[in-house]
């Protein structure tokens, strides 16, 4: 079976049934991205990021048009490249989200990761997820901090 060698495909996440286009080929896996139109390699983060995507379109009629998936960014001197982001209507980062394999404990660490890329991006709304669990939080302006918030925020 597939998930003995492969075992993320195993892990329970938490995510409504969704569905995705995958195929082996030389004994590595690749999964559809429907938003790229191509096979990308299936790696755990990868798994986590298509449930993301897949939920956000699905159950919470984000359009797809405005996704832009590993955009690179400067921090410091460093490239680095956050893993979605969603703009608004006008073009405008709205939430940026950083993915990490389901076996990757969500911390403090993960959420100074996603801070840190947003210093440059400026997205009002961030969050973390590892399939599993999901975390979200959104700019408050009184204090300038960001604050968690219940759920996925709506897009208008």
């Amino acid at each position: 079976m597939i998930t003995d060698r492969f075992a993320f495909l195993g892990k329970e996440m938490n995510f409504p049934e969704l569905e995705f286009q995958i195929k082996e080929t030389d004994g590595k896996l690749s999964i559809f991205d429907s938003l790229r139109k191509k096979y990308l390699i299936l790696t755990p983060e990868e798994w986590v990021r298509q449930h993301m995507i897949a939920f956000l379109i699905q159950f919470r009629n984000y359009p797809k048009s405005l996704f832009a998936l590993e955009k690179g960014l400067q921090y410091n001197s460093l490239q680095k490249r956050s893993d979605i982001l969603v703009l608004d209507r006008e073009g405008k980062p709205f939430l940026l989200i950083e993915c990490k394999a389901p076996e990757i404990v969500l911390s403090m660490k993960t959420l100074e990761q996603v801070s840190v890329y947003n210093k440059s991006i400026k997205a009002p709304h961030i969050g973390i997820t590892n399939g599993i669990n999901h975390l979200f939080f959104s700019m408050d302006e009184d204090s300038s901090n960001f604050a968690q918030i219940p759920d996925v925020p709506k897009f208008m």
